[in-house]
């Protein structure tokens, strides 16, 4: 079976939340709960595509973004358009 995912990231756990930018956290809202989205903020991935570390939220809107199991994000690993 072949894998739909070229990538698997580990999750890390931060003390403090980085910053994610308003539009994601606008566009979140609707989906998340607002204690699911103040957790799931203190989060954060070391991004593949990106080549440096992000919040999970910003992993989380990235059409790259496959699933979140058991503390890792598997990534499809394509190149984002400008």
């Amino acid at each position: 079976m072949p894998a739909d995912y070229k990538y698997e990231v580990r999750v890390i756990r931060l003390q403090r939340a980085l910053r994610a930018p308003k539009e994601v956290k606008e566009k979140l809202k609707g989906v998340l709960g607002r204690s699911s989205l103040s957790k799931l903020s203190k989060d954060a991935v070391d991004c593949p595509v990106m080549g440096k570390r992000v919040s999970f939220l910003i992993c989380y809107v990235c059409p790259n973004f496959v699933r979140r199991y058991r503390g890792v994000v598997h990534c499809r690993g394509e190149p984002l358009s400008p």
